[in-house]
């Protein structure tokens, strides 16, 4: 017999969080709760169901069930356990005031006893305070967890492009119809010459979708792949850097020139200025504005673009600017004979510079070695509280990169053999290129070959200055203020294939 003094509404929810997993379908709980009001002879007025979270307010259902029930449709809920009307402290507190004001006159659960006495609400005040302590337990083991695998090397999310989540392994493998891609793209912006959406536009003519395989990449998704740093094999998460366990895809010296080239970048350009060669290629070297380029009377001029204020550096003529890069391209350029009996010598003496390599991958070894001690050190402070959380982060991120920089150069030596060379042979053809440039190359080509030189171009009183690659440093301290004929060639070869043995990731 259905008893019609207090009719009620069925309430049924089920979420996709970790916490639900176990708990009844929708239809399972509607067909038990059906029975349930069947057996104990209860009217019911409508069902409610709904597929959402209880761990945070603001379901609709259940806001719109409360709401009915405060206009008098019904006053009493019947749900499988107190945990499917709320799991956060203000849901569970308006059940229990609304059943305090007489608007939920009852509560049935098959599963929990609850009557309207002061020891009733007590009980289910408390079975509210379990259900919301579990969902943040739960989600302190999360967290948990995902900083215990991070500190695994395992990346604990969807695989970024260029990867493909391990679900037998529960990490990340190399993806190797995206990855050739990925590198491409590194190696395109790390030219300086091709912005953010030509790196795009070369994704999308070579016909490369995204990680769902359905749409190509946008230019914000391009942005986020060239700054993220899990592509050398280290991991960001919330502002923190782990080292992966997974392949990585480019050297660090690469990432790091991307990440220059955005430094570099200067801001979005008008359509409406004209194409000059060296717009928004160097700073000022007074207050470090833009220089940016104007022509008055049949001739450009660069100047500063004033941007924080009055600025003393005076202007200067294209033509002037032509030759100062010209003058720099000169210093670094080596002589066509050497330049030939370089390359030629390259193989030939290659054991010798494998030697040399090999006691620079044991010296690597030995340094590695001593990060990892310092690492160790470093967490045992932490955990002793004798520094910091930021200060451990910021001081393990930096050992993180620089244990990095040491495994791909000692990498270099165990997998590449003889290919290890190759830097220095491009090295001797930038040389041979620049040479040629500071004769007969044109204004953008000779400006294209100045940044692959270095980085940080400044210009303050007429003068240009940059910071060389350290391959050009290296050139630059062998030569000294010397003529080419007065220095030692032979000594320089020897040095510079040692060198390059020892840095293959400094490449042209």
């Amino acid at each position: 017999m259905i008893n019609t003094d207090i009719r009620y509404f069925i309430y049924a929810r089920k979420s996709t969080d970790e916490a639900d997993r176990q708990v009844l379908s929708i239809g399972s709980q509607l067909a038990e709760l059906r029975e349930y009001a069947r057996r104990e002879g209860l009217d019911v007025a409508r069902e409610f169901v709904e597929s959402k979270t209880a761990k945070e307010p603001g379901r609709e259902v259940f806001n719109d069930m409360l709401t009915r029930m405060e206009r008098g449709a019904a006053r009493g809920i019947i749900a499988w356990h107190p945990d499917r009307l709320a799991r956060n402290s203000i849901d569970g507190g308006r059940v229990i005031y609304l059943s305090d004001t007489g608007v939920v006159q009852a509560l049935k659960f098959p599963t929990f006893w609850f009557d309207l006495t002061p020891q009733g609400k007590f009980i289910l005040s408390i079975a509210f305070g379990q259900s919301k302590y579990y969902i943040d337990n739960l989600s302190e083991n999360v967290k948990r967890g995902i900083r215990q695998k991070l500190r695994d090397g395992v990346w604990p999310s969807c695989a970024p492009f260029g990867y493909r989540n391990d679900v037998k392994n529960h990490t990340i493998r190399v993806d190797s119809l995206r990855a050739p891609f990925v590198r491409k793209a590194f190696e395109l912006y790390a030219t300086g010459d091709r912005p953010v959406k030509e790196v795009r536009d070369y994704l999308r003519a070579a016909g490369v979708l995204g990680r769902r395989g359905k749409n190509p990449l946008s230019s914000s998704q391009c942005h986020v792949m060239l700054r993220n740093p899990i592509y050398y094999g280290v991991m960001r998460h919330k502002g923190e850097l782990y080292e992966g366990r997974h392949a990585p895809l480019i050297a660090k010296a690469l990432f790091d020139r991307c990440q220059e080239m955005f430094k570099n970048k200067s801001k979005p350009r008008s359509t409406g200025l004209k194409p000059f060669v060296y717009r928004g290629a160097f700073r000022c070297a007074a207050c470090g504005c833009f220089i940016t380029t104007e022509t008055q009377k049949g001739h450009n001029y660069l100047h500063c673009t004033k941007k924080k204020g009055s600025c003393s550096e005076h202007f200067v003529r294209e033509e002037e600017m032509d030759r100062l890069v010209r003058k720099a391209l000169a210093r670094i350029t080596l002589p066509p004979a050497l330049v030939d009996q370089a390359l030629a010598n390259i193989k030939t003496e290659g054991a010798k510079a494998a030697r040399a390599g090999t006691e620079a991958a044991r010296e690597l070894r030995a340094e590695l070695a001593a990060l990892n001690g310092r690492s160790d050190k470093l967490v045992d402070l932490l955990l002793q509280g004798a520094i910091a959380q930021p200060e451990y982060a910021r001081k393990q991120a930096r050992l993180v990169n620089d244990k990095k920089e040491l495994e791909g150069r000692l990498e270099a030596f165990v997998l590449r053999g003889g290919e290890r060379f190759e830097p220095l042979r491009r090295f001797y053809e930038f040389c041979a290129t620049a040479g040629e440039a500071v004769i007969s190359g044109v204004p953008a080509d000779n400006l294209r070959l100045l940044k692959r030189a270095g980085t940080g171009f400044v210009v303050g009183g007429r003068r240009l200055k940059f910071d060389h690659n350290a391959p050009l440093k290296k050139l630059l301290e062998l030569r000294g203020g010397a003529e080419p004929a007065a220095v030692d060639w032979r000594r320089f070869q020897e040095e510079m294939l040692v060198y390059f043995a020892s840095h293959p990731e400094e490449a042209f």
